[in-house]
């Protein structure tokens, strides 16, 4: 008789946490290299675009009339926010496919390439919006979060989304390169729809039940209503996101395990 695995749970967890660490310095090098400014790029790619967006917003003038909301504080929480969720799935597209070889290792998981990558943009759109709102703030274009606890649930379940999204599109790219095509254009449509450019009260009241459908808005309101308390106000049902993150997580985990059991075999 074959004698039982005797691996605990906790250390199973430690096996995987190093892979997923030894993945995430593999994709770190790979992506951003030893030369010039190196990983600093990990912050400095999100947060050049949060910035250019800034600027042309505040060169434009577009602050919203009579909504008391400083435009600075109001590109930074909206872009950085987006640039989560939409890269992580974009760079999940050929995570499981491009890392192959490595799915041969018993240890390593078709999951584990996959949350390597989800923790390297979360982890590059977090550092991004941290030193853009400290730096702002500084200069004295951005005022302190309101709630600080608000604005981190809201973030936390940004990054929740964005994560279970790129899991699911991760997967489904290796039963068929449609998914990566669609992705593309789908993803630009959910942009501007994501709430970065705007506040659900700004819009009509038919249209507000219509972009709550969409989970992001409502992890972008509550960020911002961390970030402006009463200055603004939010339309937002945690329980609704956290319901649509949980049912889209276990969705994508299925996937993810059905489409390495695929690439292996």
């Amino acid at each position: 008789m074959a004698e039982a695995s005797t691996t605990s749970l906790a250390d199973s967890f430690a096996i995987q946490w190093r892979v997923i660490r030894a993945l995430f310095l593999r994709e770190l090098i790979t992506r951003f290299g030893r030369d010039n400014l190196g990983v600093l790029w990990l912050v400095g790619e999100p947060m050049l675009f949060t910035l250019g967006v800034t600027t042309l917003w505040s060169l434009a003038g577009l602050a919203h009339k009579g909504s008391g909301i400083p435009i600075v504080a109001f590109a930074v929480t909206g872009y950085s926010s987006v640039l989560m969720w939409r890269n992580s799935a974009s760079q999940c597209t050929h995570a499981i496919e491009g890392n192959r070889p490595l799915l041969f290792h018993r240890s390593v998981q078709a999951i584990d390439v996959c949350l390597a990558r989800i923790a390297l943009e979360v982890t590059g759109a977090t550092g991004s919006f941290i030193f853009l709102s400290s730096f702002f703030t500084y200069l004295g274009w951005m005022q302190p979060p309101d709630n600080i606890a608000l604005v981190i649930e809201g973030w936390l379940m940004l990054a929740w989304f964005g994560a279970s999204l790129a899991l699911l599109i991760g997967a489904a790219c290796v039963f068929s390169d449609l998914v990566h095509r669609l992705w593309q254009p789908v993803s630009y449509i959910l942009f501007p729809m994501s709430g970065a450019a705007f506040m659900v009260d700004w819009m009509p009241k038919k249209m507000q039940g219509l972009v709550l459908y969409l989970p992001m808005v409502h992890g972008v309101e509550l960020l911002r209503h961390g970030y402006f308390g009463t200055v603004v106000k939010t339309h937002y049902d945690l329980g609704y996101m956290a319901g649509f993150c949980l049912v889209l997580t276990l969705c994508a985990v299925y996937l993810v395990r059905v489409a390495g059991h695929r690439i292996e075999f």
